[in-house]
């Protein structure tokens, strides 16, 4: 059974939209019908046009998408800029349409808390987007911690570099500006939106644990002025597990150099995207392994994840695809009327605490200490 999908932003402007729809039609679950792409009628009219959507059912605003798909469609993938996603998640939410937004759900902690309160008592999915758990080794290593391969995990540094900010364009010799909404800082830095939380997410799907306090040093580098570009956190948890989070707009030469460092008492394992077939693994008697979709393994040799043979390597829009492989399992549960438990989908709560963490973060620059999440 494929299931339908609409989008509300991601028109042919937005890399991230033409991400979703590919990924989302990989495996023939589900297929784009509808969509408000943009709110730039040419960009929304060739959107629709590229992609094979029935003129009748490309719309101009939300509230007419709403009136005319809310009985039609069987979830709502929300990929306007997250300044937005408040207001859309809550119309939305009130039509009864089950919700993927892509990361972040909103803005600000109070945003979280609002659309936490909304939800109460309504039946409609909220699922928010992070793709990089999609990828097979990274789930390799959530198994591998699970079946408690690593001991007593009492470490993890995850880091995520990027030089967006700062590499010019080589044929203008002029800096490839950002969208305008990723320029301007709120309650919580931008930067901390956009790839901080990836680093949140991950290191809770990995070790299941919430952090308790945070030490945070916000920096920026004079490229965009009155922004936060360059961040390092410093994390303590309960069970006495530590870690860090360092991101950057600023790091020349890492295009997207997020990297996975996680140390147990058996072993340690080292997991980076720019090779993200091989999962190092390093144990206590010296040797290490690297593990790959061919290794007799825990998660990453399931049928899904091989969509073509060892060799042949899987990558981030594939990430993403294994996304909508749970959704679709998730929303055709939910449609029976049951609770879904997938461990890897992650709705409201999931968001609240990585509001929490990113607010309690900005304190605690500001104040120069460890400030309680």
């Amino acid at each position: 059974m494929c299931l339908k999908l609409g989008f509300i932003g991601g028109g042919i402007s937005s890399s991230i939209g033409r991400v979703h729809f590919v990924a989302s039609q990989l495996d023939n679950h589900w297929n784009v019908v509808s969509g408000f792409f943009s709110r730039d009628q040419k960009i929304n009219k060739d959107t629709s046009e590229l992609w094979g959507i029935d003129k009748s059912r490309t719309y101009n605003s939300l509230e007419e998408f709403i009136v005319s798909e809310s009985e039609r469609i069987d979830a709502v993938v929300i990929l306007t800029p997250a300044p937005r996603h408040k207001k859309d998640i809550l119309r939305i939410m009130d039509a009864g349409i089950p919700i993927i937004c892509e990361k972040p759900m909103t803005s600000s902690l109070d945003e979280a808390l609002l659309i936490k309160e909304k939800a109460k008592g309504k039946n409609n999915l909220l699922s928010v987007t992070y793709n990089y758990s999609g990828y097979p080794m990274v789930r390799e290593l959530r198994s591998l911690v699970e079946k408690g391969k690593l001991g007593k995990i009492h470490r993890i540094d995850l880091e995520m570099p990027q030089e967006g900010f700062i590499r010019i364009n080589p044929t203008t010799g002029k800096l490839n500006k950002p969208k305008e909404w990723r320029l301007s800082d709120g309650d919580i830095p931008t930067i901390c939106l956009d790839l901080g939380i990836h680093l949140h997410h991950l290191a809770n799907f990995l070790t299941g644990e919430e952090p308790t306090h945070v030490m945070s040093k916000f920096s920026n580098s004079l490229v965009y002025e009155n922004i936060v570009d360059d961040a390092m956190l410093w994390l303590k948890y309960d069970s006495g597990l530590t870690g860090s989070f360092w991101m950057s707009k600023v790091a020349l030469g890492s295009r997207n150099g997020l990297k996975i460092r996680l140390y147990g008492t058996k072993a340690s394992a080292t997991w980076e995207q720019t090779d993200s077939e091989n999962l190092l693994v390093c144990y206590k008697d010296g040797s290490r392994v690297s593990v790959d979709r061919s290794t007799k393994a825990l998660s990453c040799g399931e049928y899904r994840y091989n969509r073509y043979t060892v060799g042949h390597p899987a990558g981030f829009i594939e990430a993403f695809a294994n996304l909508y492989n749970d959704l679709y399992d998730v929303i055709r549960i939910k449609s029976l009327a049951h609770k879904h438990n997938s461990p890897y989908v992650y709705g409201i709560n999931h968001s609240v605490a990585g509001m929490r963490l990113f607010s309690a973060a900005k304190q605690s620059n500001d104040q120069g200490c460890w400030v309680k999440v």
